[in-house]
This record gives C-alpha cells, sequence and structure tokens, in this order.
C-alpha cells in the first residue's frame, strides 16, 4: 500500500510540474515578439487575418522596432483592403530597416492600389536596383504591369523581358509579356509568350485562355477550340465562361454546319 501511495504521490507531482512547465512556456510565449510574429504567419497564411493582426500587434507591442512584424501587418492590412493602413506599416517597417527591400516592393504595390502611380514606380525601381535582393523579378515584373496600366507599352515590354531574364520560368512575366505585344500588334509574338506561359503552368485558365483568344484571331481555329473545351471546366468565373461559349460558338459557325459531325 505503501508503495502505492509513494507511486500515485509521484505521479501527482509529475502533473503538477507539468503544469507549471506548461504555464511557464505559455507566460514566455506572450511576452516573446518573435513568437507572436510567427502566430501571425501562421494565421496570415491561413487567410484568418483577424487572428494575424492580433498577434502581429502584440508582437509590435512588445517590440516596436522589430520591422519583420510591421511587413507581415502591411500584408495583413491589404489582404483585409485596408490599404491606407497597409502603407503606413511598410513606410514604419522601410522607417526601421530601409535596406528591407520586400518592404519597399510590397509599398509599390500598395501605392499602385491607391493610384499613386509615381511614387510605386518610384519603389519598384529602388527595389530593382537592390542587387542583393533575392526576388529582383517581383519588382521589374510591377514595372510592367504599371506601365502597362499607363499604356506605356515599350517601357511595360523592356520590364517583362528583364523580369524573364532574372527568373527564366516566371509564368505570369510570359504571360504579361503576351498581352503587351497584343497590344502593340505583334500577335504571332503574343502566342509565343503565351505559350512559354502555358508550358511552364499548364492547367492555369488564364494563361489558356489568353493563348486561345490568341488562337482565334490568328486564324488557328482548331487549336482554339481545343484549348477553350479544355478550360472551360476550369473556369470559376461566370464572365470568362460566357466569353468561351461566344469564341466557340463563332468557331463552330465559321467551321461550317458540317462541323464537329
Amino acid at each position: 500500500m505503501r508503495t502505492k501511495s509513494i507511486l500515485a504521490l509521484a505521479f501527482c507531482l509529475s502533473l503538477a510540474f507539468c503544469a507549471t512547465s506548461q504555464q511557464k512556456l505559455a507566460n514566455s510565449r506572450e511576452k516573446d515578439p518573435r513568437y507572436q510574429y510567427n502566430m501571425g504567419l501562421f494565421y496570415l497564411n491561413g487567410n484568418d487575418l483577424d487572428t494575424a493582426v492580433r498577434h502581429l500587434d502584440k508582437s509590435l507591442a512588445l517590440s516596436p522596432g522589430y520591422f519583420p512584424a510591421w511587413n507581415a501587418l502591411g500584408l495583413a492590412k491589404s489582404m483585409q483592403g485596408k490599404f491606407q493602413d497597409s502603407a503606413a506599416a511598410y513606410r514604419k517597417c522601410l522607417e526601421i530597416n530601409p535596406k528591407f527591400t520586400e518592404a519597399r516592393n510590397n509599398l509599390g504595390t500598395i501605392y499602385q492600389e491607391l493610384n499613386f502611380l509615381d511614387k510605386a514606380e518610384a519603389e519598384f525601381k529602388g527595389a530593382l536596383e537592390d542587387t542583393t535582393y533575392a526576388s529582383r523579378e517581383l519588382p521589374s515584373y510591377n514595372l510592367a504591369r504599371l506601365y502597362f496600366t499607363m499604356e506605356r507599352l515599350d517601357d511595360a515590354l523592356e520590364y517583362a523581358r528583364k523580369c524573364v531574364q532574372i527568373k527564366p520560368r516566371f509564368a505570369m512575366a510570359f504571360n504579361l509579356e503576351g498581352l503587351i505585344l497584343e497590344k502593340k500588334g505583334d500577335l504571332n509574338g503574343a502566342l509565343e509568350s503565351y505559350e512559354e506561359a502555358v508550358q511552364i503552368v499548364p492547367g492555369e485558365p488564364t494563361f489558356n485562355f489568353n493563348l486561345g483568344v490568341a488562337c482565334f484571331k490568328s486564324g488557328s481555329l482548331e487549336r482554339a477550340k481545343e484549348i477553350f473545351e479544355k478550360i472551360f471546366p476550369l473556369v470559376k468565373d461566370e464572365a470568362t465562361k460566357t466569353k468561351i461559349r461566344e469564341y466557340l460558338d463563332l468557331i463552330r459557325k465559321q467551321e461550317g454546319p458540317g462541323a464537329g459531325r
């Protein structure tokens, strides 16, 4: 009996020790800005934006100079559609660490959303000038996209091509290059660019749709039909589905009454 009592006491003491250790760990985490930051990233990746912001705010309350948390907060606020708050967070990040180029590129995207195009251009160019930045294809792509919306097609094409020089398998850049070339009237060049994008990401509906439209415009009706029929079940956007139906109807009319029988 005595042995059983000792074992029971030891077991209870063990449980008490575990509970105390867990409480200490919880208290430690509550006061750890890096832990709160990591939790913010966890919830950000899970698209639980309100919880992410709470953890990031807690991280910054504990350590106001922790610049990665300001960058993550800027991203969370942008995903919430709070672009002014997002820009403020990115600016604070860069105030603390002007060399944190990721925040500079992110700030450029927010300025573009806010239609501050000159400011966006300056931030993207500043990010691209940092030769140590591991993701230099992003500001290059963003400049191409910015210039495309501004109808500066030659500049847009220059930066789209710089982007694929930096990262040869950046499918979005090839797709953008196709859009630029198509707008410049170079349909053959656009077809080649769309083909590159589709080869890199075969299942992406947007790239395939653009390729299908270019094939239709070039007179490659059979290829266009094949592409449209392949991607139709994958497309979620009803407006795009309607366009695909319209292209397929046009193709059938041009093929004649005996087509497909």
